[in-house]
């Protein structure tokens, strides 16, 4: 796996089925383009399908996370020629919501506009104390991107949304705390070993289960009556309660032992996953 935006790592300090993501410009506070929004792609799509892969945690190299959109091209930064362009920060932001695997950011720095928005679909979010995020779109004359209008409402509550990307100001570590976008603040060099040691809890636990239960939850959030879960989720666990990773949950349990799940991701997802239609992008006229 090469990439010219990220550094990958796995092994040594980090768990096993753990692959760590570093957003990889630092010489330009890992400020995002084109080549990055390929390079995540792609590696989403490898991660996805590699059965070694239990979870991601992406964070940023050198004092960064991700510092917005490259501004080389200046005031064109934003001028578009094609009117049916799809914003790359959305159409990232979209990959990362489809991802099987749960996905994690350690936020080491300061994380602004789509740095801000792409870690909204990630599952988790923790931040280091001295870092700072703002969704400054209205700082820069332009609109949200990111699909930021429908993941932070549902991450912090419409006010709050509002307020944030009405104003465009920079906020800090214990307001994002406080708002629930994160989920805990950390000193700066405890940052990435408090992700790891969250990545390494999920990724002991039965896998597929846990692609399952990160996709329900997710899409859930859409549906307009709790009888929708009940239908998928009835289907899921009968057919994942006739598989060997609910035996062995279950023995593991009754014999007081640590659990050893034999399921692999996406190898021995359940024939319901995925049951949900795909979702093209269409411009609008």
């Amino acid at each position: 796996m090469s990439y010219e935006t990220l550094e990958i790592e796995r092994g040594g300090d980090v768990p096993v089925g753990v692959q760590l993501v570093r957003l990889n410009r630092p010489e330009r506070l890992n400020a995002y383009t084109p080549q990055m929004y390929d390079d995540l792609t792609r590696m989403y799509d490898e991660a996805d399908v590699d059965n070694d892969v239990r979870v991601l945690v992406v964070t940023g190299a050198g004092r960064a996370f991700c510092a917005g959109a490259d501004l080389a091209a200046a005031g064109k930064t934003f001028a578009l020629d094609d009117p049916d362009h799809q914003d790359i920060g959305g159409a990232l932001n979209l990959r990362t919501f489809e991802c099987g695997k749960p996905v994690i950011a350690a936020i080491n720095g300061p994380a602004v506009g789509i740095g801000a928005s792409m870690t909204l679909p990630m599952d988790i979010r923790l931040i280091a104390d001295t870092a700072k995020m703002g969704f400054v779109f209205a700082r820069r004359g332009i609109t949200a991107e990111g699909c930021t209008s429908w993941f932070l409402p549902r991450v912090v509550g419409i006010s709050r949304a509002l307020e944030w990307t009405m104003t465009g100001r920079l906020f800090g570590a214990a307001e994002a705390l406080e708002a629930r976008l994160v989920r805990s603040v950390h000193p700066a060099d405890e940052l990435l070993g408090a992700a790891l040691e969250l990545a390494r809890e999920i990724a002991e636990a039965a896998p597929v289960s846990v692609t399952v239960i990160k996709q329900l939850m997710w899409r859930m959030l859409g549906a307009d009556h709790p009888i929708e879960a009940n239908r998928v989720e009835s289907r899921a666990l009968t057919q994942v309660g006739h598989g060997p990773d609910a035996r062995e949950g279950v023995e593991s349990f009754l014999e007081k032992r640590p659990a050893r799940y034999p399921g692999r991701v996406p190898a021995d997802l359940p024939p319901v996953y995925p049951w949900w239609p795909e979702r093209p992008f269409t411009p609008l006229p």
